[in-house]
């Protein structure tokens, strides 16, 4: 019996600049699915729900997840089984998060359950493998499951809160979310996931979807690939991205930075043949992971209820 499928690159893909960001539509929803990524996988999507309102989630051959970014509680209703509570928070800056995830072949109503308070919530998807999904049982991701990590030091500190993680039961997909104080780099040094050479490095999809403490913020996204490659010729964007906005990172090298005036939060979505974050990083800028044993990390995080 011979193992699943691991695809030895990324897609190759043309898509110009402009096209790897996407703005969020009037009533604050935006989304993006393989076709339009140029993607094997990863699909995603915001949603708000007005309270009361709801929405059907699920497919027969994609695993879902779904993460309440902020606002009131959810609840997550599916057949024969009681509802389950995922509990809300005012910004994605106060409190961990909750999450649902549904292996493929499931489906759940999830609705805005607080009287008089909105919720916006992020739906992920994948085409899940029949082998795998087949043993998958739907899950609720509290509070308390959601591993916190202080990654990095000095201007290079960063939280990372890991909802679906490569330990998680799932096929393909991977969430995290990363919070970096004003001022700071996250994704830093530079790091890629295109290519498959593991133990070193997988393919990996990837959504970078970013909030803000102020809806007028806006903080620095490159995305760079150098010449020579496999995946087409050299292609360098840098966007001042804003509040509900995606970039679509098909391959290449991805660092972030934080203005010196605001916190600035994006949550990462994956999906790939293998449930690994292994990644390599520009060889030019590599060496700064060594300075962090001599650095401070910074002491503003983990923020909020995240620290306790």
């Amino acid at each position: 019996m011979t193992g699943p499928l691991i695809h030895p690159t990324a897609l190759p893909n043309d898509l110009s600049p402009d096209r790897l960001r996407l703005r969020p539509a009037a009533n604050g929803s935006v989304a993006v699915d393989a076709g339009i990524a140029g993607w094997r996988y990863l699909a995603f999507r915001t949603v708000m729900l007005a309270s009361g309102d709801s929405i059907e989630v699920g497919d027969g051959d994609h695993e879902t997840a779904i993460v309440s970014l902020f606002g009131g509680d959810l609840s997550v209703a599916r057949p024969g089984t009681a509802d389950e509570i995922l509990r809300g928070r005012p910004t994605v800056f106060d409190g961990l998060p909750s999450a649902y995830y549904l292996p493929a072949g499931r489906t759940a109503t999830i609705a805005a359950s607080t009287p008089g308070s909105d919720t916006t919530i992020a739906i992920a998807t994948a085409p899940s493998r029949p082998r795998i999904s087949a043993d998958l049982r739907p899950m609720s991701i509290g509070r308390d499951d959601v591993r916190v990590e202080v990654r990095g030091a000095g201007r290079a500190t960063r939280q990372i809160n890991h909802i679906i993680a490569p330990d998680f039961p799932a096929d393909r997909l991977l969430l995290v979310e990363v919070l970096t104080p004003a001022g700071n780099w996250s994704s830093w040094p530079p790091h890629k996931h295109d290519i498959d050479d593991m133990p070193n490095e997988a393919v990996l999809e990837e959504v970078y979807h970013y909030r803000f403490r102020r809806p007028e913020a806006w903080a620095v996204q490159r995305v760079y690939r150098p010449a020579g490659g496999p995946l087409g010729p050299a292609r360098d964007a840098i966007f001042a991205v804003c509040d509900g906005e995606i970039v679509m990172v098909t391959d290449g090298y991805h660092p972030f930075a934080a203005t010196d005036a605001d916190d600035a939060y994006y949550l990462n979505v994956l999906a790939g043949d293998r449930r690994t974050m292994a990644c390599s990083f520009d060889p030019a800028l590599d060496d700064v992971r060594e300075r962090w044993a001599s650095m401070t990390p910074d002491p503003r995080v983990p923020f909020g209820e995240s620290a306790s």
